[in-house]
């Protein structure tokens, strides 16, 4: 795959900045919020807790090649897609609790079936269902 820079894009680049770093605040209150829910339900559910080091690395902005400007881009997107790759794990521990039901397929879907979705419970089982909510 080759990877492409844009240094004709400056002005482009500038103008997004706004809309990049101005979802930070929520993003990080978002965190606080996710990972309260995470250190006091999943105990509660006794669901194991998801490893942050396993999802947000930030480590890219060390590299002595990046400006300075490159090495905040590099943190930001280390924490951010980090940060919702963590959140998806959590939001499917919890599906696995509560739910474990598949979605419905229909014809011509595009729905991309999340990979903690292999083991669920085919949609409309109800017999499967009514096993699974009693044990």
């Amino acid at each position: 795959m080759k990877y492409k820079r844009y240094p004709t894009r400056a002005g482009r680049h500038l103008l997004s900045a706004p809309f990049i770093y101005g979802v930070s605040i929520p993003i990080v209150i978002l965190d606080i919020a996710i990972e309260m829910y995470h250190r006091i339900c999943f105990p509660l559910y006794g669901i194991p807790y998801v490893s942050r080091t396993k999802y947000i690395r930030m480590d890219r902005h060390k590299l002595s090649y990046l400006t300075g400007m490159e090495k905040i881009n590099c943190l930001y997107c280390g924490y951010v897609n980090g940060l919702f790759a963590y959140f998806v794990q959590i939001a499917g521990e919890t599906e696995k609790y509560w739910c474990s039901i598949k979605h419905n397929k229909t014809i011509n879907d595009t729905f991309t079936e999340p990979a903690h979705h292999q083991d669920f419970m085919e949609y409309g089982d109800e017999k499967a269902y009514r096993e699974h909510s009693t044990e």
